[in-house]
């Protein structure tokens, strides 16, 4: 049985003077690393009395504390969720009634908000800070982290079916779900992942993606499985002072989400070097518009891209291999190593090529369901081949070709029917996104007495560009067909954005219809 905790004592053996961790000033070797994170399991066992299967909730920046927690908790045997540091109190209380926190890690900035939700949280025992002082109602790090009597004892606590995260997600019902991953599913989809972007020892990966998303949080699982070094930011706020590092820690790997893609491709002062040591990009979150794909490439020209498809579900499920990129740049690829995937129609059977359906995914990265939510998981794990499995049904609708290939159509919601043809805002926000000028995109249908839906197309503008209404519907008039070109144009400063990066259709397209937006999709963590 292989679990994190063990991944982490090879590699602190190995090679202990290897940079584990690049954050806030701090360089943490593996030798450090792997000694903070058996006193900081030894404080929630031997000091707490934390119990195997418990929840440990983390709830602050991007950190040595986080990245320690993550792997403690583990450690001790118990379950870890990472909250967005911007969660409000009223939600946090929720999150942490949800799975029965008995233990919340947080910092002294957001002290006021975690008290305010502790005290409707009578599972909770204990409130760890970072960066304050011990009171009556918190320990302070250093103080919890030298409270054990001794270390823990070699022997795992637990197995690696046992519930190793919790990771929370938008909900249909307007409350987060919350999607549980054992150490066997975390494990494999990491191992997975960093297999085909041929990740190494000597990589050194680049990520400003928050640990509560978890596209970030694997950045950091990966390079303790591969022995790697994390650069870890607290956000892309301002590009000018984080693509710097990329040249000054010679970064290898680079993870995107297509907010970032956006900025970096409309810099004018992209310095060549920043891209010299970069040997591969990925993104996820949401497909990047070819236009942006071929600039990356010019911007990146020794870098492999990688364009995938994810959730949080199952973490990864599809990946283009680079040397497709050209070929199929409107791919998100083929199964990634290990699983299978197909399109599936109402009754979850095949369907033939290029036909549209829902992607269906089965492997070890598929979740074991939502926690203490059967109804949900009901819908998304159904018995798959076999009578003794269940395969995970994604809600989203694709297209595979003859050779296997998958091509995201848009979620079974965002299908937008106009003059009765079926459209997918997608394909339109692609050819918006190859207009020069425009910086976000998002379509939506407005209900219309003649068309059913009129298609309507919400853009921001570069700052210093002068795109008109006639404009954007003249350049879509020469790349879609007519049932696809937008009736409206409306331009914003910006577009609502997830804490994840997405844009916020479905919120724009309750906007449009007048409806009231009953999702979570603010707070969503989805890969």
């Amino acid at each position: 049985m292989i679990r994190f905790e063990a991944c982490l004592r090879r590699s602190a053996e190995r090679d202990p003077g290897k940079i584990a961790l690049v954050s806030q000033g701090r360089r943490t070797t593996y030798a450090e690393l792997h000694d903070q994170v058996e006193r900081f399991a030894a404080g929630l066992v031997l000091s707490q009395g934390f119990e195997r299967g418990q929840r440990c909730i983390l709830f602050l920046d991007n950190g040595l504390e986080n990245a320690v927690g993550i792997l403690g908790t583990l450690r001790a045997g118990g379950v870890f969720s990472v909250i967005n540091p911007g969660t409000k109190a009223e939600k946090l209380a929720w999150l942490l009634n949800d799975c029965e926190a008995t233990i919340l890690v947080t910092q002294a900035s957001l002290l006021p908000v975690a008290r305010h939700a502790a005290a409707e949280v009578p599972s909770l025992r204990r409130i760890i800070v970072v960066g304050g002082e011990s009171d009556a109602g918190s320990l302070a790090w250093p103080e919890f982290m030298a409270a054990a009597p001794a270390l823990l004892s070699d022997t795992p606590r637990g197995i690696d079916i046992d519930l190793a995260m919790l990771v929370y997600t938008s909900g249909s019902t307007g409350h987060p779900k919350g999607v549980m991953m054992t150490h066997r599913n975390v494990l494999f989809a990491a191992t997975s992942v960093s297999g085909y972007l041929q990740m190494r020892a000597d990589d050194v990966i680049l990520s400003v993606l928050p640990l509560s998303f978890d596209y970030g949080l694997y950045q950091w699982l990966m390079c303790v499985l591969t022995g790697a070094t994390l650069v870890l930011e607290r956000s892309f706020a301002f590009p000018q002072k984080i693509l710097p590092l990329l040249a000054s820690e010679n970064v290898t790997g680079f993870p995107l989400v297509p907010t970032m893609a956006a900025l970096i491709v409309q810099l004018r002062n992209f310095k060549p070097e920043w891209a010299q040591s970069v040997r591969f990009l990925t993104n996820t979150a949401a497909a990047l518009p070819p236009a942006h794909i071929l600039k990356l490439q010019a911007l990146f020209p020794q870098a492999r891209i990688y364009s995938m498809y994810g959730m949080t579900e199952s973490k990864r499920c599809t990946w283009l291999p680079p040397e497709q990129l050209a070929s199929r740049p409107d791919s998100v690829g083929i199964a990634i190593p290990g699983t299978e995937v197909w399109v599936a129609d109402e009754h979850g059977k095949p369907v033939a090529p290029n036909t549209i359906g829902e992607l269906v995914v089965r492997g070890g990265h598929v979740m074991q369901g939502y926690w203490r939510n059967e109804e949900a998981t009901a819908r998304a794990l159904r018995i798959g081949r076999n009578p003794w499995e269940k395969v995970l049904h994604t809600g989203d609708l694709f297209r595979m070709d003859e050779e296997g290939y998958c091509y995201f159509v848009g979620r079974k919601d965002d299908i937008i029917k106009s003059r009765g043809e079926k459209i997918s805002p997608k394909e339109v926000e692609n050819v918006l996104y190859a207009m020069p000028g425009i910086r976000e995109a998002a379509v939506v249908g407005v209900p219309d007495e003649i068309l059913g839906m009129a298609l309507k197309a919400i853009v921001a503008l570069d700052p210093e560009v002068a795109v008109s209404a006639r404009d954007v519907v003249a350049h879509c008039l020469a790349h879609l067909e007519d049932f696809m070109v937008p009736r409206l144009v409306e331009f914003r400063d910006a577009l609502p954005r997830t804490v994840t990066g997405k844009i916020r259709r479905s919120a724009l397209q309750a906007e449009a219809e007048g409806k009231p937006l009953v999702d979570s999709e603010a707070g969503s963590a989805d890969s």
